[in-house]
């Protein structure tokens, strides 16, 4: 029977996994973002009032949302990679600018949505 050789990854496996369901709940986060711009056109066009304003302000939800999902898997991807990275060289740092980053998007998406349904 051949003897299998311990991987330099190998000797890491739980920060591995670990970076993987981090990676794995970026993916999730992105596909909810994605999923407003998809409910902010689904709500607007089921509601009566339509005008310019409404169209665009709808439009500028989705596009934005679907923008900054996309953004999120590229940018989670890239992390992923970093941390497997910095996990095998033992020079692993956490990263707490993009927690900030989407914290403070996610905001501004959530206040455009209560100023868009108070104004209606």
């Amino acid at each position: 029977m051949k003897e299998k050789k311990e991987t330099q990854e190998s000797k890491y496996i739980q920060q591995h996994l670990a970076n993987e369901r981090t990676y794995l709940a970026w993916i999730r986060t992105a596909i909810a973002i994605i999923g407003i711009g998809f409910l902010a056109t689904t709500l607007h066009y089921n509601t009566p009032l339509v005008d310019i304003y409404d169209q665009t302000l709808a439009i500028f939800i989705s596009i934005f949302s679907l923008l900054l999902g996309l953004l999120t898997i590229v940018l989670a991807t890239l992390i992923y990679l970093r941390n497997r990275k910095n996990i095998n060289t033992q020079t692993f740092h956490s990263s707490f600018k993009l927690i900030i980053f989407m914290t403070t998007v996610i905001a501004f998406i959530l206040l455009v949505f209560a100023i868009y349904y108070l104004v209606l």
